[in-house]
C-alpha cells in the first residue's frame, strides 16, 4: 500500500506583498514534498491566502478598493511568484473561495452542534494587524505580538468554550512530536499551563468575513476561517463523494510548517477546534524562527523587507532556496544579507556542485568519447577509492535522518562534505596528468578515477535535488541519466552509475557571481523602497529567472565621480580587476580555428575552462603545467560554440604575436595579483 503524506504551509495573510519571509516556509515545505515524492510516498502539499478580517476591509478602504479586488490583487501575487519559483503545490486555496466558505460553516455548526459555542459579549483589548484578542490588556497597551498599539472593542460575540480543552491540550503536547523544535513545545505549554479563557470566534462590528451559519449579522472569527484551510482544501464539509475520500485519505496532516509568530493559533486553537469537531489533530506542527534583515525581523512597516524576485533575477531560485536551508539552522532565527547569498553560492554552488559536475563531466568527454568508464579491476584500485565510496554511503545514511528530523542545514552539509571529498580525490589523483599518459595502467587508473568522482556526483545531485531542483535536473540530464523525477530514493546506493553510459551536452549550471551581483540586488531593492515603490504594482522584470543571469548580466557601470578627466581609471576601478595565478592542465586546438586554443587552468579553487587566440605564438603541448595568469571575474562568453570562463593575460608585440605574462619566482596557484 502507497504511503500517504500531507504537507501544508501556513496560508499566507493578504495584508502585504509576497517577500523572502513568507518564500522561506514556502520553499522549506516544497523541498519536504519534493523528498516524499522521490521516496515513493503519495504527496499533497498546500499553499495559498488568508484574505478575510478586519484589517484587510481597512486596507482596502484605504487603497479605495473593495475587500476582494484588494485580495484578488495580493493573492494573485503570491500565486504568480510560487509559481515563477517551481513550487510544487498540488492545491492553493484562497478563504474567499466558495468551497472554503461552505465548509467553514459546516465546521462551524459541528463545533456548535457539539456543545461547545455559545453567545456572550467581549468587552476588551484587541490587536487589528495580529486578528488577536489581548486577554488581561488595558487600553493603550501594546499588542505582545507586534507592538502596536491595541483598540478597545465591545461586541455581541460567538464564544468557543477554549477553557474545558487545557488538560486535553496539555496531554497532547506530551507527545514531543506534535511541537517541534522543544523552544515553541516549551512555550506553549507555558502558555496552555497559564490558564485558558473562551475564545471569541466571532465578529460583528464589520462584515469582511464568512457569515456566521444561522445568524449572518455574525462573521467568522478569520482565525477559526483561516486555520480550516488545512481540512476544507482536502474536501472537509463537502458533499462530492471524491472530496469525501480526499479527507480521509490525507488527514491529518504529517507536517504543518509555520512561522514562530503564529505558534499559539496553531497549537493550541487549531487542536482544540479539531476536537471539539470531533477530528484528529495533526501528526506535527513545525515552528520556524525569523529571516533577520538589518538586524530585526522583516516586515512592511519597518521597510526592511527584501523582495524575493530581486533574487531570482540575478541568481535564480536555486541560489536562494540552497541559502535559506544551508546558512539558516531551522527553528532558528537566521540573518539575511546579499553578501552572505552571494558567498555562498560561489562557495558551494557555483566553486562546489557546480565545479564538481563541470570538472568530471568534461574529463570524460575529453579522455572516454563522452561516456562513463569501466573503472579499473580491483587490483589496481587504491584506498582512497574506497575511501570516497565509504563516504558517499555514509551521506546517504545520514542525509536521511537529518532531512526528516527537519536539520536542512545539517543534511546539506553532509552532502557537499562529499562534494569536498571527491574535490580533494580529484586533485589528488590529476586525472589530467594520467590522460596525457598512454600507457594501459595510466588508463585504468583514469577510469577508475572519473568513474569513482562520477557516481559521487549522481549521489550528490540526487540528494540535492529536493532543496535545488533545477540545476540538478540539469546535471542529471547532462550525465546521461535522464528524467531525475523517476529517481526512486529509498534505493539510492553506492555503484548504480550505468557503465558505458552516454553523457548528454555538458555545460556550467551555476556561473560564478562577482561582486556586481550584490550591487545589482541592493540596486533593486533601494529603488523599490524609494517614492516609486508605493505606486509600483509589478514584480520586477522576469527576463532573467535563472542563474543563467549571472553571466547575462553586464557589469556594474563605473560612475562619473571614479573617472579622471583624461580617462584614466582609479585604484577603485582597478580593484574591480581579479587577477589569479593559474596552471594549465590541458590544451589543445579549436578545430577550424587557427588562433584559438581551449584551456584547462586550475587556479586553486576550481578548473576554468579558457580560450586564448594564442595558437599562432605557443604549440598546445608546450602550454601544459605553464602558470599563466587569467582576469577571473570576467563575464563569461562563447567563441566557436564554446564558453570561456576567463582571460589569459598577455602582451601583444610587433606583428600581432603575444606573449604571455609569466613569473621568475615559483608563486602558488590561485595566488591573487596585486
Amino acid at each position: 500500500m502507497t504511503r500517504k503524506f500531507y504537507i501544508t504551509t501556513p496560508i499566507y495573510y493578504v495584508n502585504a506583498r509576497p517577500h523572502i519571509g513568507h518564500a522561506y516556509t514556502t520553499i522549506a515545505c516544497d523541498t519536504i514534498a519534493r523528498r516524499q515524492r522521490l521516496l515513493g510516498a503519495d504527496t499533497f502539499f498546500l499553499t495559498g491566502t488568508d484574505e478575510h478580517g478586519q484589517k484587510i476591509e481597512r486596507a482596502a478602504q484605504a487603497a479605495g478598493k473593495t475587500p476582494q479586488q484588494y485580495a484578488d490583487e495580493i493573492s494573485a501575487e503570491f500565486r504568480k511568484l510560487w509559481q515563477r519559483m517551481g513550487i510544487s503545490n498540488d492545491d492553493y486555496i484562497r478563504t474567499t473561495e466558495e468551497r472554503h466558505k461552505k465548509r467553514v460553516q459546516e465546521l462551524f455548526r459541528r463545533i456548535r452542534d457539539n456543545g461547545y459555542i455559545y453567545k456572550g459579549t467581549y468587552t476588551g483589548q484587541y490587536c487589528v494587524s495580529d486578528e488577536l484578542y489581548v486577554d488581561g490588556a488595558q487600553p493603550g497597551d501594546p499588542c505582545p505580538t507586534c507592538g502596536r498599539i491595541t483598540e478597545t472593542v465591545h461586541e455581541e460575540n460567538y464564544f468557543f468554550k477554549l477553557s474545558v480543552f487545557q488538560d486535553k491540550l496539555l496531554e497532547l503536547y506530551a507527545n514531543p512530536e506534535f511541537i517541534r523544535p522543544e523552544t515553541r513545545r516549551n512555550e506553549v505549554i507555558s502558555f496552555v499551563r497559564s490558564g485558558l479563557r473562551d475564545l471569541s470566534i466571532s465578529r460583528s462590528t464589520f462584515s469582511w468575513g464568512i457569515p456566521v451559519p444561522d445568524d449572518p449579522r455574525h462573521v467568522i472569527y478569520v482565525w477559526l476561517d483561516a486555520l480550516a484551510n488545512y481540512i476544507t482544501a482536502i474536501g472537509y464539509g463537502s458533499s462530492h463523494a471524491g472530496a469525501q475520500e480526499a479527507f480521509k485519505k490525507y488527514w491529518p496532516a504529517d507536517v504543518q510548517m509555520i512561522g514562530k509568530e503564529i505558534v499559539r493559533f496553531h497549537c493550541v486553537y487549531w487542536p482544540a477546534f479539531l476536537m471539539a469537531a470531533g477530528l484528529p489533530v495533526p501528526k506535527a506542527i513545525v515552528a520556524h524562527g525569523w529571516l533577520l534583515f538589518e538586524e530585526s525581523k522583516m516586515s512592511k512597516s519597518r521597510g526592511n523587507i527584501v523582495r524575493t524576485e530581486t533574487i531570482l533575477d540575478v541568481l535564480g531560485a536555486d541560489a536562494l532556496r540552497y541559502f535559506l536551508l544551508r546558512e539558516v539552522v531551522f527553528g532558528q532565527d537566521g540573518s539575511f544579507s546579499f553578501d552572505a547569498l552571494v558567498q555562498r553560492y560561489n562557495s558551494d554552488l557555483a566553486n562546489g556542485l557546480g565545479n564538481l559536475a563541470s570538472r568530471t563531466l568534461t574529463m570524460i568527454n575529453r579522455y572516454f568519447k563522452g561516456e562513463v568508464p569501466y573503472p579499473s579491476p580491483s587490483g589496481s584500485k587504491v584506498a582512497a577509492d574506497d575511501v570516497i565510496a565509504q563516504t558517499a554511503r555514509k551521506a546517504i545514511h545520514e542525509f536521511g535522518i537529518l532531512f526528516d528530523q527537519f536539520q536542512f542545514s545539517r543534511a546539506l552539509e553532509t552532502a557537499w562534505g562529499l562534494i569536498a571529498a571527491v574535490d580533494k580525490y580529484i586533485v589528488e589523483n590529476e586525472p589530467w596528468s594520467l590522460g596525457e599518459k598512454h600507457d594501459t595502467e595510466s588508463r585504468a587508473r583514469l577510469a577508475t578515477v572519473l568513474y569513482t568522482s562520477a557516481e559521487a556526483l549522481r549521489i550528490a545531485t540526487a540528494l540535492a535535488h529536493p532543496v535545488i531542483p533545477d540545476a540538478t535536473a540539469k546535471i542529471w540530464m547532462q550525465m546521461g541519466l535522464g528524467d531525475i523525477k523517476k529517481l526512486a530514493l529509498t534505493d539510492l546506493a553506492w555503484g548504480q552509475l550505468p557503465l558505458g553510459t552516454k553523457l548528454g551536452e555538458v555545460h556550467p549550471v551555476f556561473p560564478r557571481a562577482d561582486k556586481s551581483a550584490v550591487e545589482r540586488m541592493q540596486q533593486m531593492e533601494d529603488q523599490q523602497r524609494g517614492p516609486a515603490a508605493e505606486e509600483s504594482k509589478e514584480p520586477a522584470t522576469q527576463a532573467a529567472a535563472t542563474p543563467a543571469a549571472v553571466k547575462a548580466q553586464p557589469a556594474a557601470p563605473v560612475t562619473a565621480p571614479n573617472v579622471a578627466t583624461d580617462g584614466k581609471i582609479t585604484i577603485d576601478d582597478f580593484a574591480k580587476i581579479e587577477l589569479r595565478v593559474g596552471v594549465v592542465k590541458v590544451a589543445e586546438r579549436v578545430p577550424k580555428a587557427d588562433k584559438l586554443l581551449r584551456l584547462e587552468v586550475d587556479i586553486g579553487t576550481e578548473v576554468r575552462q579558457v580560450l586564448a587566440g594564442i595558437a599562432e605564438a605557443y604549440a598546445p603541448e608546450t602550454l601544459v603545467g605553464r602558470k599563466v595568469v587569467i582576469v577571473a571575474n570576467l563575464a563569461p562568453r562563447k567563441l566557436r560554440g564554446l564558453e570561456s570562463n576567463g582571460m589569459i593575460v598577455a602582451a601583444s608585440l610587433e606583428g600581432g604575436k603575444p606573449v604571455l605574462a609569466s613569473f621568475l619566482e615559483d608563486v602558488p596557484v590561485g595566488a591573487r595579483l596585486k
